[in-house]
């Protein structure tokens, strides 16, 4: 008897071993499906191009791409068997840096660990898709991981505003009002200044909300 099917959009979030030489195990959030356990087989010997990919696109899945899945579960979902996979968008830019590569997980790890209200879904798919996308254009990552971390809490409710800012003195609630409402490219804070508002605000995290990090 065939198992659940499924076919989603969704990004790969991280890797992790799986025991087996035959499967690599992979982590996706999609935003129709939420978090996803993936199971992929690893090619050995000869490579056999999957049905619906093209020989100008890479048939392996990297971390953080975009991918179409065509997905099958024999345990009710909650691991996922990858028949097939349809390359979207491929974040090349975000390997080329450590400190970007660092950012990159942590924001996958952040949804890996967290789950996201179904509503939420969409909103967060797509910050996540703007977050990727700068990291690979060469955005500052501690920037970026700043902003995406308080866009988050911001949008899912959290009284980030009401009660982390005023915490806040009064030069570090000006930067931080820079950083978070200009774009990237209009930046100038140092280092030690996005360094020192981040560890107020995952302080505030740890302390007044049930999230991971």
């Amino acid at each position: 008897m065939p198992g659940q099917q499924l076919q989603t959009t969704a990004f790969i979030l991280a890797k992790q071993p799986s025991g087996s030489d035959t499967f690599e195990q992979l982590t996706a959030f999609s935003a129709g499906d939420g978090v996803l356990h993936c199971l992929r087989r690893v090619a050995t010997g000869r490579v056999r191009t999957p049905l619906r990919a093209s020989p100008e696109v890479p048939t392996n899945l990297d971390l953080f791409d975009e991918t179409e899945l065509w997905l099958e579960s024999s345990n009710q979902g909650r691991t996922w068997f990858i028949k097939e996979h349809r390359l979207i968008q491929r974040h090349d830019g975000i390997g080329r840096s450590y400190d970007t590569l660092r950012a990159a997980a942590a924001l996958g790890a952040l949804l890996s660990r967290n789950p996201v209200p179904d509503e939420s879904r969409e909103a967060v798919a797509g910050l996540l898709r703007s977050s990727f996308t700068a990291l690979a254009a060469g955005g500052r990552p501690d920037i970026v991981w700043l902003k995406t971390l308080y866009c988050l809490l911001r949008d899912e409710g959290y009284p980030v505003k009401q009660q982390w800012w005023p915490q806040l003195n009064a030069a570090d609630r000006d930067h931080a009002a820079h950083l978070l409402n200009q774009p990237l490219a209009a930046q100038m804070a140092d280092a030690p200044t996005v360094a020192r508002i981040t560890h107020r605000l995952e302080d505030w995290v740890r302390a007044e909300t049930e999230i991971r990090l």
